[in-house]
Order: structure tokens, then C-alpha cells, then sequence
């Protein structure tokens, strides 16, 4: 009975969305500091970002990829944070793309949406997720985003050849979700052509297909430097955590 109960609890209310998240960096820019499991507010980095995956309705699992040596920790850390939409924690690869492909090849082949989400990447809203997710579902891929605000110059040789026009720019942000199809059909041959891919929403262009951006936010930050870390101190004390 327990665990039929605990199966229904999981069950999606509308949207059927796996979610990939991808934690198999070397973290070389942050000083010999492991971030997906560095501390922050006394909670791995890598916990506050599960978390809001599993308090979301709409998603019925989560598949993490990480580094092998990784897998054991990960798992004691998912345990320890009762997050049990994680399904499966396996290895990545040598390039993210490779190791998205990983995780795509693990979700749940029932599955409408797949979304794809950085690990260090903590502060993800309960609003900024549903927004994608819907939008996802009505397009077929999505993205949040922020404008770009500061000016961007565009150079060769550290001369200054031009001034991009900023107002048609905007920083991506994660998660990016997909049709289940379309996302597994994208990084398949992404991978399979070798291409260089800097997020997932460039493998479902490639493929001439059509990204629509939602509205992103700025706390959505991804920790990269030390720097970071204080950042995301300052955005939980504004949180009131």
C-alpha cells in the first residue's frame, strides 16, 4: 500500500517531464572546489538544485549525470535530502553534449517533455519553471532568458571591430526543454556529426528547428568561481534563507 501510495504522490499532474541534470563538469574555474557539492547555506549546491525539480508536479523524474567518482556521494546526498524523483545517477562524458546524451538515453521513453538543467545552477523559481514548461509544450522547445545589458563589442586581436546591437540579444539560461523526440533526435546528431554545440537549444537548431524564450531571472545564476559562491550567499540572505 506504501508504495502505491508513493507512486501516486510522483505522478505528474499534467505535464509528463524527465529531467536531465547535468553535473559532470571538472569545475576547473572554481580552485580545487567541487561545486556541485560545495556548501551552500549548508546545502550542497547540487541539493537546492534537485530540489526544486522535486517539489515541481509536472516532473515524474529526475536523471542525474555526474563524474564516476562522483555516483557514490551523489547517491548518499540524494538519500540524505529525501529526493526520491531522482531514478538514476550515471556517468558522464568528456564533452557536455556527451554527457546529455547519457541522460537522454536514461529518461523514461514515455516521457513528453525532457528538460536539460545545469547542476550548479541552484536558484531555478517554481514560476520561471513552469513558464518553460508550458511553453515547451505548446512550441515544442524552449528556453528562459534575460536580456543582455551590458555593451558588447565585437573584436579580432583585441581590436574593437564592432558594436553589437545589444537589444537583440539575450544570455541563455537553463533549464531548456523539448519535445522528448525532437531533443533526442537533436543531440544524437550533434554527437554523431561531432559538432560544437555550446547548449542544447543549438543541437535543435541545427536541425532548423525553432527555440521560443521565456522569461528568465537573474538570481538564476550559475555558479562557475569562487565568486559565485559568494553571490549565491547574498541571493539567499535576500531570500531570507
Amino acid at each position: 500500500m506504501n508504495k502505491l501510495l508513493s507512486m501516486f504522490k510522483r505522478r505528474p499532474s499534467g505535464l509528463n517531464c524527465s529531467v536531465v541534470v547535468v553535473a559532470a563538469g571538472t569545475a576547473s574555474r572554481m580552485q580545487g572546489i567541487d561545486k556541485v557539492l560545495a556548501p551552500l547555506g549548508d546545502v550542497p549546491i547540487l541539493a537546492r538544485t534537485l530540489q526544486v525539480f522535486q517539489d515541481c508536479p509536472d516532473v515524474a523524474e529526475i536523471v542525474v549525470v555526474t563524474r564516476e567518482d562522483l555516483l557514490v556521494e551523489i547517491g548518499k546526498m540524494c538519500k540524505a535530502y529525501l529526493l526520491d524523483k531522482v531514478s538514476k545517477i550515471v556517468v558522464g562524458g568528456a564533452e557536455r553534449v556527451l554527457s546529455v546524451r547519457a541522460g537522454l538515453r536514461e529518461v523514461d521513453r514515455e516521457a513528453q517533455l525532457i528538460a536539460i538543467h545545469d547542476a550548479a545552477r541552484p536558484f531555478l523559481t517554481q514560476p520561471v519553471l513552469k513558464e518553460v514548461l508550458g511553453q515547451a509544450a505548446a512550441s515544442g522547445a524552449a528556453a528562459p532568458a534575460v536580456p543582455v545589458n551590458d555593451t558588447i563589442k565585437r573584436a579580432e586581436n583585441a581590436i574593437v571591430q564592432e558594436t553589437v546591437d545589444r537589444s537583440t540579444l539575450w544570455a541563455i539560461q537553463t533549464p531548456q526543454v523539448f519535445q522528448a523526440d525532437l531533443i533526442r533526435a537533436a543531440v544524437e546528431k550533434a554527437c554523431a556529426d561531432h559538432a560544437q554545440v555550446t547548449d542544447d537549444c543549438s543541437a535543435v537548431e541545427r536541425l532548423g528547428m525553432k527555440v521560443v524564450l521565456t522569461a528568465g531571472d537573474r538570481q538564476n545564476i550559475k555558479v562557475t568561481t569562487p565568486f559565485d559562491l559568494m553571490l549565491g550567499e547574498a541571493i539567499l540572505t535576500q531570500r531570507g534563507e
